[in-house]
This record gives C-alpha cells, structure tokens and sequence, in this order.
C-alpha cells in the first residue's frame, strides 16, 4: 500500500476535529514528499538538524512539529520555522524557546509534556511540578511562548487497561490547568501508531501516527 494510501486509511478512523501529526523521524525527504502530495501537511520530528534540514528541502506550508526530547541548546535550529514544539518539558527549555523565539521575532506554540507512563526513561514534567509553577504565574515571564495543550506518552505495554489509565490521566491534567489558559490552550496530543484508538476514546485531538503510514523507520 502507498503511503497516501496509508494516510487515506488512518484518516477514516479519526473522528471528526482530531488531527494527524505523520511522524516522519529517521525517513527520507522522498518519503514525506510522497505523503506531503497526498495533502498531508502537518509532520512530526525528534531531531531539530534533521528537521531542519528537510524543512531546507521540502514545501514552504509544511507544518513542522518537534515531538521528541528536545536540549536547550538545539532550540536555535528550529525556532525561525518550526509551527509547534510539543515536547515542553521544563522549566530550563521553557525559557530557552522563549529566548529563541524572540530572537526571531516570533511566538512559538507549545505543549506541555507530562509524565504519566510507568516508565522513568520517559521525559516530561511531573504534573505536581507542573500545576506549582503554572499556577504560580511560571509562564508570565514568557512572551513568545504560546501553549497550546499537553502531550504525553502512555506506558509501553498490552495491557489495554494501562493505556487507558494513563490516557484518562493526561486528559483531567488538560481539564485541570485548562482555567489557567485561554481558549487557544485546545490541543491533547495522545496516542501513537499502536495505541491511537484508545487514545482518540479518550479525547486525543491530536495523535502522532508513524509507522503507520512511513512503515519501519531507516535508522
């Protein structure tokens, strides 16, 4: 099956109002290209020289997302283009998109990256952490940040009941510090190739689908 078909088939299964991130980390340009000619437009990535590079090569109104972990001092490949950083996940990178951003002029929309799966090699912030500082004004400071939602990550395993857990946990968090944005904090990405239905269940608006579409990654 072509890759465009691949989309046409993961699209047919997301509801109305939930959007597909195609996750196109470690393929080739050709390969987004492909997807890209199939009307997909928003795609993901988890290394900032990679994304720039393929965002050097590859269409203008391509909607670049960052959704792996990324270091403070990578910001400065991908803040003059990148559309969403969705892996937000500190105090320290807060700040440092902000300084990027405003170097370029620009406000930068992102999530925020909650650690809810039972496993420590996963990023992101713990969300007692998280509500301190968002409730104690820690995002004041930050002018050229807009967030948008949180991201997560639920625990790699089979166990359905797990993956429901942890989804049905990422998605009060949203409820929870929802008071403490605007009506543009809309965005629960939720949900990967193996385990988006139940994440779409739990009302994921957004899921980031890999191989799925671009097959087993080239390394």
């Amino acid at each position: 099956m072509s890759i465009g078909n691949k989309i046409a088939a993961v699209r047919r299964t997301l509801p109305a109002g939930v959007e597909l991130v195609a996750v196109s980390k470690y393929h080739p340009a050709e390969a987004i290209r492909e997807a890209y000619d199939a009307g997909q437009r928003v795609f993901g990535e988890n290394r900032p020289q990679e994304m720039k590079a393929k965002h050097e090569i590859l269409p203008r109104d391509i909607e670049w997302r960052m959704i792996g972990h990324l270091q403070t001092n990578k910001v400065k490949y991908i803040a003059p283009f990148v559309s969403m950083i969705e892996s937000l996940d500190s105090e320290r990178l807060a700040a440092a998109i902000d300084k990027e951003a405003a170097k370029n002029g620009r406000t930068i929309d992102c999530l925020l990256e909650i650690h809810v799966a039972d496993e420590d090699t996963k990023s992101g912030w713990d969300y007692d952490e998280l509500d301190a500082f968002v409730r104690g004004g820690g995002f004041d400071a930050y002018r050229n940040i807009r967030i948008r939602g949180v991201m997560g990550m639920a625990t790699n395993t089979d166990d359905e009941t797990v993956i429901r857990r942890d989804f049905m946990r990422l998605a009060e968090c949203k409820r929870s510090l929802a008071d403490c944005f605007g009506p543009e904090f809309d965005t629960l990405s939720m949900g990967m190739s193996d385990d988006y239905p139940i994440a779409v269940e739990c009302g994921s608006t957004e899921v980031r689908i890999g191989s799925e579409i671009f097959g087993a990654r080239e390394y």
